[in-house]
């Protein structure tokens, strides 16, 4: 799934694709919010960690599920 997340003071967005589920990211935004953590923690669809300071998020936002594409026919 596609999560944008927007920082404070930062003139881009940062942009992933993660293999964790819509509750999982919202899970970790909020904890990281509500001051639990002090980083939000979320990992890409190739293992790697993005970090950001809980501090500095602007805003965050969750696409939707993709379906997998599979082949090479025009859509």
């Amino acid at each position: 799934m596609e999560v944008k997340i927007g920082v404070q003071h930062a003139p881009r967005e940062i942009v992933l694709e993660s293999g964790q589920t819509a509750e999982e990211v919202e899970r970790a935004v909020s904890e990281a919010l509500a001051g639990k953590s002090p980083l939000l923690s979320l990992v890409d669809e190739h293992g790697r960690k993005v970090l950001v300071p809980a501090d500095r998020l602007a805003y965050i936002e969750i696409g939707e599920q993709a379906p997998r594409k599979v082949g090479f026919g025009a859509l």
